[in-house]
């Protein structure tokens, strides 16, 4: 099967090598529309089989397009040894949802499994990703071990397993005729309503914990990068999304009273008791007006959190010869992604490629790379690296955690 790669010519606007490096990001949602086409009719044919080649395709495409000075990335995996991670995940997936159905002990018992291994999973994926990205024909490795691996994901994961194994117990609707005294679900309710609040109060910690692994643990040959960051900034930016939650809930409300009060003006006009074609009318603008502020300030929402965490994460990646600075603008972002999902929408979804290459740009070229020495000096002292544990790929993806620029 043939595999898209990147254009190896070099770009005429990439920045010359030095101490600080920006990162350019020559890819086109043309270019990547072919790909993408091929990829999802062909994963749709092979039921799922393709999907190894569509991200090595996918892949190769956009770090041949991501370039540090003048040189490119490259991407190097064997989408035949991925496929086994993909049936893996397969396997894992489909054994829970059976369990589930079988009893609802046998799914909790297939979660807490599938929450034990996810960290082994997760490294591997890192460890395989990384060792199939190079730049300048260096290869990047991973060299974090599996206790941090556990370290970082079980602790959070415990409870949210909890929470979803919990729901398995819960019963359904009583009966009409049943008493309403005896109900054994109700210490049921308030562990699950504990573990549900414990996963959210986590997730702060898990995002640290995950990133401090990944960017603690990446190298080029002897740079090795560590976040220096504790859990700390990470509960700020949680809770200025909260607050930015809470802003949103105003505002979606105050939608919602605009939308009542056209409803209510479209009654009056009307006089007919609703029979009037006005008072539909107002009724669908209404609801309109409901539903786009809705989808507005899940963007925001989505959006704040995207840009304060890049912000965060790079700019305390850190290591004695490089460090990273990222100033990604939430007023860009926010546009962008209001200008994606309306054109997504309008095309039935075909936009889709050209809105991932457009995010990948403002989110990538929003990076810039400052070494303490000659990047030359740098790249003469480093080795290749391999590393041939392509298991759990696919786990990463699913996970939705992901190194790289």
């Amino acid at each position: 099967m043939n595999n898209t790669i990147g254009s190896n010519a070099r770009p005429d606007d990439a920045a010359p090598s030095g101490s600080t490096l920006p990162i350019r990001f020559t890819a086109s949602g043309s270019e990547y529309f072919r790909i993408w086409i091929v990829n999802l009719l062909l994963t749709l044919v092979t039921v799922g089989l393709y999907y190894p080649w569509a991200k090595v395709r996918k892949l190769r495409y956009f770090y041949g397009n991501t370039w540090v000075g003048h040189h490119a990335f490259d991407f190097h995996g064997n989408p035949r040894r991925m496929l086994r991670g993909t049936l893996l995940v397969g396997v894992l997936f489909i054994a829970y949802s059976a369990a589930g159905q079988f009893s609802p002990t046998a799914g909790l018992v297939a979660i807490l499994i599938i929450a034990g291994v996810w960290p082994a999973l997760f490294r591997a994926s890192m460890r395989f990703r990384l060792a199939n990205t190079s730049w300048r024909g260096m290869r990047f490795h991973f060299n974090g071990d599996m206790a941090g691996a556990y370290k970082a994901l079980l602790p959070t994961m415990v409870p949210a397993a909890l929470f979803i194994g919990l729901t398995l117990f819960m019963p359904g609707a009583p009966a009409e005729d049943a008493a309403p005294a005896a109900s054994p679900a109700s210490w049921l309710e308030a562990l699950l309503g504990v573990a549900m609040l414990a996963t959210l109060a986590l997730v702060p910690l898990l995002v640290w914990g995950v990133k401090r692994y990944q960017h603690g643990h990446c190298a080029l040959g002897q740079v090795q990068t560590r976040l220096a960051a504790g859990p700390g900034p990470f509960y700020v930016v949680f809770a200025k999304a909260a607050g930015v939650s809470l802003l949103s809930v105003l505002g979606f409300c105050a939608a919602g009273f605009v939308a009542a009060m056209l409803l209510g003006l479209g009654g009056y006009f009307s006089g007919e008791g609703g029979k009037n074609p006005g008072m539909h009318a107002a009724m669908v603008i209404g609801m309109g007006v409901f539903a786009l502020a809705y989808v507005v300030l899940l963007i925001v929402n989505n959006t704040f959190l995207t840009s304060r965490l890049q912000n965060l994460v790079w700019n305390r990646t850190t290591s004695t010869e490089v460090r990273f600075e990222s100033r990604l603008l939430l007023g860009p972002l926010v546009r962008l992604a209001l200008q994606n999902g309306l054109l997504v929408l309008l095309t039935l979804g075909l936009y889709w490629p050209f809105a991932a290459v457009a995010s990948a740009r403002l989110r990538l070229q929003a990076v810039t790379v400052h070494t303490r020495r000659p990047v030359d000096d740098l790249a003469a002292q480093a080795g290749l690296a391999g590393d041939n544990d392509a298991t759990g790929d696919a786990a990463g993806d699913l996970f939705g955690l992901d190194f790289g620029l």
